[in-house]
């Protein structure tokens, strides 16, 4: 996938959310692509301090828990940090984190934070847009 720029809008924040979307980043990263993620409205949880460590479940879904813990899916933690050394590009989404009232500091080392006006800049000759 050389020469393959991906574009991920990441807007929901829920455990099952970030393992879309940090799987799909991984894998679009292990194959040479160039991988943007915007982090937008409850999304910003999956690049939060501590809101990543602590994503919530869907209701009726808690037994994947302990499927994820009996087949060694990574944590979000881990492929946070996977992304991150697979220089996938992190954005927080500036709009989102003033309403939240939300500062740099709040998230993980090694995010930018842009509007959507910049994330768009970026995803404009992306080969693929996805949303979560």
């Amino acid at each position: 996938m050389a020469n393959t720029k991906v574009a991920i809008i990441a807007s929901n924040g829920s455990l099952f959310d970030a393992y879309k979307v940090f799987n799909v980043a991984s894998a679009a990263a292990a194959s040479d692509a160039e991988v943007g993620i915007f982090f937008t409205f409850e999304g910003l949880n999956l690049i939060h301090k501590e809101g990543h460590k602590n994503l919530p479940i869907p209701e009726g879904k808690e037994h994947f828990q302990e499927g994820f813990e009996k087949t060694n899916v990574p944590s979000i933690e881990e492929l946070l940090s996977m992304a991150q050394e697979m220089d996938v590009k992190l954005i927080a989404c500036q709009m989102t984190m003033d309403v939240m009232n939300l500062e740099k500091d709040a998230f993980v080392e090694g995010i930018e934070v842009g509007g959507a006006a910049s994330f768009v800049e970026y995803a404009k000759d992306a080969n693929m847009s996805l949303t979560f």
